[in-house]
C-alpha cells in the first residue's frame, strides 16, 4: 500500500543544514523519506545520505521513493540512538548534518494492522520495529493498574490517567482489549467526548506509543553524545512533536552550548566541559500557518537547530 507523506518543515530543515554537494549527512527518522530526498537534491551531485528507521515497512517504502538516487543512499534498520555504530560500519567517522524528525510517520498512523491510530481494526500494535516482543496490547492487558497509570500520565501527560487505568482493567477481566479500536472507544467513554478538537485518546495513545518504543530512552541515548556525529561547522535539526521530548532537547542543546557546568557561584572550573556547539536556534521553530493549513499534523512541531564548533 501506497500512502502520501508530507515531511514537515522541510523547507525550515533544508535552510538550517544547508546541505553542500560533497557532503555526508544522517537522517535518523529515515520515514517516509521526504527530508532525505530535499537533502539528496540539495547535495548533488555527490552529497550521501545514511537513513536510518526502525520500521522495516518505512525503510521499504523510503528505498522506494528514493531509488534514483542510487548510491548516494544508504539505509539500514536501526535507531538513531545507534548512528555512532552505524557509522562505523559503514566507514564514515562524521557527518556534516543530522536530521531527527521526532513524529510518527504518515504510513504508521494509517496503517490500520499497525494499531497506531485510533480506528485500527488489527491487534493493538504500535511497535516501530517489528522485531521486538512489547507492543501495546501486553501493556494495556498485562500491566497492573498503577504502572498504566504512570505510563500515562508521565509520558502521556494525561490527568485522568487513573481513571482510565481502572477502566481499562475492568474492562480486560471481561475480555481483553484487542484492537486501536477498541481502546479510544473504551477511552471515550471514561473522559467523555472531543470538545477540544482532539480525539479523547490522543494522550493515552501517544504515552502507550513512547511506551512501547522506549522512545525517551532512545533519544536520551542519542542526546548524550550526539554532537560527536558531527563535523566541525556540521549542523543538527530536531523536529519534536510534543512537550516531553522538546525538553529533552532544549535542556541537552543548553547543555552542549555552556562553556561549563560547574554550579553557579562556583570559584573555579572543575567540570572539564567546554562548548560544544552553538545555538542557532534560541527559540523554536515553528511551521508557518499555510504549512498547518495544508497540513494539520505539523500544528504542534517545533524545530531546533545547533551548530558545531
Amino acid at each position: 500500500m501506497v500512502f502520501a507523506h508530507v515531511s514537515v518543515m522541510a523547507r525550515e530543515a533544508l535552510q538550517f543544514l544547508r546541505p553542500g554537494p560533497d557532503g555526508r549527512y544522517l537522517d535518523g527518522t529515515l520515514g517516509g523519506g521526504g527530508h532525505a530526498e530535499q537533502i539528496l537534491i540539495a547535495s548533488c551531485p555527490k552529497g550521501e545520505v545514511l537513513g536510518l528507521d526502525r520500521d522495516d515497512e518505512a525503510l521499504a517504502l523510503a528505498s522506494a521513493r528514493l531509488t534514483r538516487f542510487g548510491k548516494r543512499l544508504t539505509t539500514r534498520q536501526a535507531s538513531f540512538a545507534e548512528a555512532q555504530e552505524i557509522l562505523s560500519e559503514i566507514g564514515w567517522h562524521s557527518v556534516n548534518g543530522v536530521i531527527l524528525d521526532l513524529g510518527v510517520s504518515s504510513h504508521q498512523l494509517e496503517s490500520d494492522e499497525r494499531g497506531f491510530g485510533f480506528r485500527g481494526a488489527g491487534r493493538l500494535d504500535m511497535r516501530m520495529d517489528r522485531r521486538q516482543s512489547l507492543d501495546a496490547g501486553q501493556i494495556v492487558n498485562t500491566f497492573a493498574a498503577a504502572e498504566l497509570e504512570r505510563i500515562l500520565r508521565e509520558y502521556g501527560e494525561e490527568h485522568r490517567a487513573r481513571r482510565i487505568a481502572r477502566a481499562i482493567v475492568s474492562q480486560r477481566s471481561a475480555k481483553p482489549l484487542q484492537t486501536a479500536a477498541e481502546l479510544a472507544r473504551l477511552i471515550e467513554r471514561v473522559i467523555g467526548g472531543r470538545g477540544s478538537g482532539h480525539h479523547p485518546a490522543t494522550r493515552s495513545f501517544q504515552a502507550l506509543r513512547i511506551a512501547v518504543n522506549q522512545e525517551l530512552e532512545q533519544l536520551d541515548r542519542f542526546l548524550q553524545r550526539g554532537y560527536e556525529l558531527l563535523t566541525p561547522a556540521g549542523r543538527m535539526v530536531i523536529i519534536s512533536f510534543q512537550s516531553l521530548e522538546d525538553r529533552m532537547v532544549k535542556t541537552a542543546f543548553r547543555k552542549w552550548s555552556r562553556d561549563c557546568l560547574c554550579p553557579p557561584k562556583t570559584p573555579q572550573c572543575r567540570c572539564g566541559w567546554n562548548r560544544k556547539v552553538k545555538l542557532l536556534t534560541k527559540k523554536p521553530a515553528t511551521p508557518s500557518a499555510s504549512e498547518v493549513q495544508s497540513n494539520p499534523r505539523a500544528r504542534s512541531a517545533k524545530l531546533r537547530a545547533v551548530e558545531r564548533i
